[in-house]
Formats: C-alpha cells, structure tokens, sequence
C-alpha cells in the first residue's frame, strides 16, 4: 500500500489539474478574443464601406463624406474619378493591413470614386499579446494562491482522518470506550466513520467475550479439577492401604479397599467422560438421526431405574410419539433427567414420565405435530426459580446433588443440538417438585397408547 501523505497526494493531484486546465482554457479564450476580434474588424470595415455608398447617394460632399466615414483605427483615403485624393494618403495592402476597396454608386461629384479603407492589424495583435501576458500573469497567480489555500485547507479537510487516527492509537494502547459518533452518516466520512465504530464495537465485544470465555474456561478447568481430586484421592488412598495391609490383610477389610477402588474408579471415569461430552457438544456434535419412538425409551429408562433404584415408582404417561432424532443421544437425555429426579427425591419418590404433542384431539390425524414435548417431573422439594437456569450451568450442585453437575449441561446441550429445548420450571399439575421439560422436534404420528401404571 502507498502511504505517501494524503495531504501532499491531494495537493499535488489539485495543482496537476489546475496546471492542466489553465492553459486549456488560455488558449481557448485567447482564441476566441482573437476570433471575435477579426470578426469586429470585419464588421466595422464592412459597415464603413456601406455608409460611404448611402452618404455618396445622398449626394454628400466629398469632403464631407470623408470626414463622417472617418474612424479611430480606420484610414479613410477617396479617390475621385478626376484623380483628386482626399482623406489619408493612399497606403499598400501588407500582412499587418487590412484594407476594402468600394467604387461609390451614388452622387455628382463621388460617382465612380474609389473608396479605400485600411485598418492596422497590429493593434489587434498588440492586444491578444497583451491578453496572453495577463493570462499567463493570473494563472500564475491561481497556481500559486491555490498551493497556499490547499496547504491551509488541507489541515481542515483531513481532521476527520486525523481524529479516527488518534482514536486509533489510543484504542492500540490499551484505552477503550472512545467512539467517533459522527453527526451525519449520509456522508463518505460519515459512513466510514460510522462503519470505524462499528469495527470498534465489534472488536470490544470479541474481546469482552474472549476474556468472558477464558474466565470461564479456567473456572471450568479449576473446578474439573477439583472434582477429580476426590475420586482419584479416594483411590490413592485406598491402593495405598491395600499395599501397606500386604497379603495378610483381614478378608472383608480387603474386600472393603476393592470396592472402595471400584466405585472410586467407575466415578472418576464417569466424570471423565462427561467431561468429553461437554468437549464434543463445544465442537459440534454430528447426530446420526433416524426415526425414534419416544415412548421405548422412556421405558427402557424405567426399568434400568427400577433395577437401581427399586424404591422409587417410575410412570410412563401419554401417547407413543415419534421423533427424527439420534437415539443414542435421546437416551442419555432422558437418563441423565430420570437419574437428577432420583437423586432430586432421595431413598424414595415418585418419578412420571409425560408424553405429549401440541395438537388437538379433533385435528386429523394425517397431520403431524411441529414439536413434542417430554415433561420429567418428581415429588422431591422442586428447584427455586432463581435457581432454574443456574442449574444447567456446568458443575452446579443441589442441595441432593450426588453426581458431577455436568448431566444437565450435557442433556440441555443435546437437545440443543437437535434444534429443542430443555427447561426446569414447576409441576403442569401444580403438585410440590420439580418438572423439567423436554421439547424436540416432532417426526410422523404413531397411533395412541394407553397410559401406563
């Protein structure tokens, strides 16, 4: 890029042009004041000469007519036809004269009389010399004046330019927050202006969201951390023992130190791989869809849960919907819901799966739903309303909480990547727990179920 002065390029570009277009219009003007002059000059020989025939037919003296025919610049000279000359004597046609010669018509004494008239060209001359000097003195002059204006009124003109410098050195150096609000944006500084805020507003807000993400990310990493602490802790601890009891250690003691490391271990791979999870749904998870029946996995959820937990009561209501979904996906969905209700409701509880599509009874059935919708309700004490959102929030823990605090992120995130919803708000039937619902995209109506215990 060329970065010779702005000032100096303009300057110079202005007075090329204006040397440029003055000698153009010189020449044009002293052609056509060399033109009309000869054009004048013409007329005024010309109109002589057709006086001097009206004044002979007026039978005017011809001393007389001499003398009323007589001109500045003009050298009138009468011949009559006895010889006898009157008026200036009688000068030869040269390059600097210009000369008309009229036999008169009219009159006694003037009839056949020659009538000569010459003009001196060279005042003609001495003029359009005269005009050329004065031409070349005041273009000289506008050269030199528009120089000096141009550098002063360049200092004007660029101080818009000057300003978005300054702005953006002072944003270079750290200082943020300045803007150059322009009082008009119809205008090419005020569109670039306009335009040199909006970059601004847009590299502030990048920045702001850089800080924000990594504040976040060290957060997240801190707090990864140190939920991993426990588990391999627990692990270290229990290995350690088990090497410092040595093979002589009591049998149920012994058997005590393996569990430990088992359920130590299984936690921190969970942790693990809920973390991979979340990195997955960071970088754009790839669905493999396909048509799913919501009502087989919700079921299949109820029995795993009836097997873990064979306290609770888990209920399946609502139609058997279809969905265009990945199915792998869905499932861990609805098992990381179903699993928060039962931590949600303690030793025991009551957990109701609801199945349901936005239309009416008396719509065709042919037509298909928009979206459906899964409700995962429980009895437990419910989640405040300030709380709601803060519970999808990566390694958030309730009051009953006892896994990672990253299930809830990862199912809202899922359903997020199936172009759906999930959101914690109160029981549709206004009963004590907390509800969350499940809103996904709907595939092809699939024919009622009755509602099961």
């Amino acid at each position: 890029m060329n970065t010779v002065s702005l000032r100096r390029r303009v300057t110079l570009t202005a007075l090329v042009v204006l040397l440029v277009v003055l000698p153009i219009t010189g020449l044009a003007v002293k052609a056509i004041f060399d033109a009309q002059a000869e054009r004048n000059l013409n007329t005024l020989l010309n109109g002589r000469a057709q006086l001097a025939q009206q004044l002979a037919r007026q039978n005017v003296a011809p001393a007389a007519l001499v003398r009323r025919i007589d001109a500045d610049g003009i050298r009138v000279t009468l011949i009559l036809r006895n010889g006898q000359q009157l008026g200036a004597p009688e000068v030869v046609p040269t390059g600097e004269i210009r000369q008309v010669r009229v036999t008169l018509q009219g009159g006694q004494r003037t009839r056949g009389a020659t009538l000569l008239l010459s003009a001196d060209t060279s005042l003609l001359e001495g003029a359009s010399r005269t005009l050329q000097r004065v031409l070349l003195l005041s273009g000289a002059a506008a050269v030199v004046i528009t120089a000096l204006a141009l550098i002063l009124g360049m200092r004007f003109a660029l101080a818009p330019l000057d300003a978005m410098t300054s702005l953006a050195r002072s944003i270079a150096a750290g200082r943020r927050g300045g803007r150059l609000q322009p009082t008009r944006t119809d205008t090419e500084l005020g569109r670039t202006a306009a335009a040199f805020d909006e970059m601004l507003d847009s590299l502030e807000g990048a920045e702001r969201t850089a800080r924000g993400s990594e504040q976040y990310l060290r957060q997240f990493v801190a707090d990864a951390a140190h939920e991993l602490r426990t588990p391999v802790t627990g692990l270290q601890t229990a290995a350690e023992t088990l090497l410092q009891l040595g093979p002589n250690a009591p049998a149920e003691r012994r058997e005590e130190l393996e569990l430990l490391l088992v359920r130590e271990s299984r936690r921190a791979g969970s942790l693990v791989a809920d973390l991979l999870e979340l990195a997955r749904i960071d970088a754009g998870l790839v669905l493999r869809h396909q048509p799913v029946q919501l009502r087989a996995l919700a079921q299949a959820q109820a029995d795993r849960l009836r097997l873990v937990a064979p306290n609770h009561t888990v209920r399946i209501l609502g139609s058997d919907l279809m969905v265009n979904a990945d199915p792998d996906r869905l499932t861990q969905i609805l098992a990381n819901l179903v699993d928060n209700a039962r931590h949600a409701t303690g030793d025991a509880g009551v957990i109701e799966v609801l199945l349901s599509s936005p239309w009416p009874e008396e719509r065709p059935s042919a037509q298909a739903p928009q979206y459906v919708q899964v409700v995962v309700q429980d009895n437990g004490p419910g989640v405040p309303p300030s709380d709601r959102e803060r519970v999808f929030q990566r390694l958030v823990h309730g009051e009953r909480s006892r896994g990672s605090g990253l299930g809830l992120p990862i199912a809202r995130g899922f359903a997020q990547a199936h172009g759906g919803t999930l959101i914690c708000t109160d029981r549709p039937d206004g009963r004590p727990g907390a509800a969350f619902v499940l809103t996904l995209p709907a595939g092809p109506r699939t024919a009622e179920h009755p509602t099961a215990p």
